[in-house]
């Protein structure tokens, strides 16, 4: 019976190998028709850029010309930068404001812009782009993520964690924001500087916030205050139990102060408690310097702007590029409409 069954068998592996060898044959084959058909495209390319090659060649000195016509004639940009950190949640406020600014810009609404910007119609007119980003880097995301677990409960913190943290950040959570502003005129940016600024500090909401985080603060510094006292006067009356005790004769009854009967020694737990205390003032004196202000400034605005020099937003760049793909669009739809008409033919 097995003898039967073997000839059975090898014939059912020969065939499935068969298939095996077959499925890869089609699998390879496939791959190099693909690289095939890329390398064909390739030199179709190719042989259409050496049939036409001294149109290309003309529409890029055409380009050249004309864009550093361009660049000759046309102002020269200066752009400013400042750094700032915006407090009591008005970032996304900053957004609205300078993108604001931005379109007033694009649109040519230059009375609007000077209104806006408290700068005269003329002044306005210079102003190119005004464009805000965030500034924050792996460092600062993480100690944002440490700040953020902190303020949750036990149950949150488990969770969150610090890729789904990352997948859900954004440019209005980052701490620190850059503001451009791309003008004709170097000097510009500086004299927007404070009506930006205080446009946020007007607010009413946020006057609102600071007046409430200021009495808090003052509230936390009287309380620490307090608790400082309190710890100097227990500390004096140690001293003097102490003294009191030393002068006793011996084999009188000591007072004993420590309640329960704890291990630990009162002056040393009074020094753990004003070591606490002078690190909440320290924090304290921290977040009073980092909120004393709506928008801190970190980095202000030059007196004059750094002149803009990228290399891809000249003309004399950006106008041959512009004429090779015109060109190169107009040749392929001529392309294509005889490659139509021969085909119409062809089939008749």
């Amino acid at each position: 019976m097995n003898a039967k069954e073997t000839p059975s068998e090898e014939i059912d592996l020969g065939q499935l190998f068969k298939l095996i060898g077959n499925a890869f044959d089609k699998f390879f084959n496939f791959i190099a028709n693909i690289f095939k058909s890329i390398f064909h495209v390739f030199i179709l390319f190719l042989q259409f850029i050496r049939n036409h090659f001294l149109k290309f060649a003309i529409a890029v000195v055409l380009g050249l010309i004309a864009g550093g016509y361009l660049d000759y004639t046309s102002l020269a940009r200066y752009r400013s930068s400042m750094i700032v950190e915006p407090n009591f949640n008005s970032v996304q406020q900053l957004y609205n404001n300078i993108e604001f600014y931005n379109q007033l810009a694009e649109q040519g609404e230059y009375k609007a812009l000077s209104e806006a910007l408290h700068i005269s119609d003329e002044e306005a007119q210079e102003v190119k782009k005004v464009a805000i980003t965030s500034f924050s880097d792996q460092t600062q995301r993480i100690k944002q993520f440490s700040e953020f677990i902190q303020e949750l409960d036990s149950v949150s913190q488990k969770q969150v964690d610090y890729e789904a943290y990352l997948a859900n950040f954004n440019d209005i959570n980052a701490k620190f924001h850059k503001i451009e502003i791309e003008a004709t005129s170097p000097e510009i940016a500086k004299r927007c500087q404070e009506v930006i600024v205080k446009s946020i500090e007007n607010n009413e909401y946020f006057k609102l916030q600071k007046e409430i985080n200021d009495r808090n603060i003052s509230l936390r510094d009287s309380i620490i205050a307090q608790q400082q006292k309190e710890i100097n006067d227990l500390q004096a009356f140690y001293k003097r139990i102490k003294v009191m005790e030393a002068k006793k004769p011996d084999g009188t009854t000591s007072i004993n102060l420590a309640e329960n009967q704890t291990n630990e020694v009162p002056e040393i737990e009074l020094l753990n408690q004003v070591r606490q205390l002078k690190d909440e003032k320290v924090r304290l004196n921290n977040e009073k310097a980092n909120t004393k202000n709506t928008i801190n400034i970190i980095s202000e605005f030059p007196n004059k702007g750094a002149l803009v020099n990228d290399f891809f937003t000249k003309k004399i760049v950006l106008m041959p590029i512009l004429f090779a793909g015109i060109l190169f669009l107009a040749l392929i739809m001529v392309s294509l409409n005889r490659f139509l008409m021969n085909y119409g033919k062809n089939i008749e």
